[in-house]
């Protein structure tokens, strides 16, 4: 069974960085597609980093500049580096892949629960 599992947030202030973790565990093929999605109280849930079919990474205008998105392949970990943190950065961040399992051939969507940023003034 296939489980994304965030970690690394919690409480900074106005300007601090914190660095999210995504591990996947389970059995693995591959890891098509992963991303970062926000959601803050209220509001729908939005993109805030993602790969893309040509490989590059695609980011929210709001976040660019300021958060970066890595990956360790060989861990089947992502991570999203976020610097000069806003209070409007809160909320509660997931991570989400498109994996493969052993014999399939078409993949599936997974999602983490999510861990909770906040950002005080």
């Amino acid at each position: 069974q296939v489980q994304l599992v965030e970690s690394g947030g919690g409480l900074v202030q106005l300007g601090g960085s914190l660095r999210l973790s995504c591990a996947a565990s389970g059995s693995i093929s591959s890891i098509v597609h992963m991303g970062w999605y926000r959601q803050a109280p209220g509001k729908q849930r939005e993109l805030v980093a993602a790969t893309t079919s040509s490989g590059t990474i695609n980011y929210a205008d709001s976040v660019k500049g300021r958060f970066t998105f890595s990956r360790d392949d060989a861990k089947n970990t992502m991570f999203l580096q976020m610097n000069s943190l806003k209070p409007e950065d809160t909320a509660v961040y997931y991570c989400n892949a498109w994996i493969l399992v052993p014999g399939d051939y078409y993949g599936e969507e997974y999602w983490g629960k999510g861990t909770l940023v906040t950002v005080s003034s």
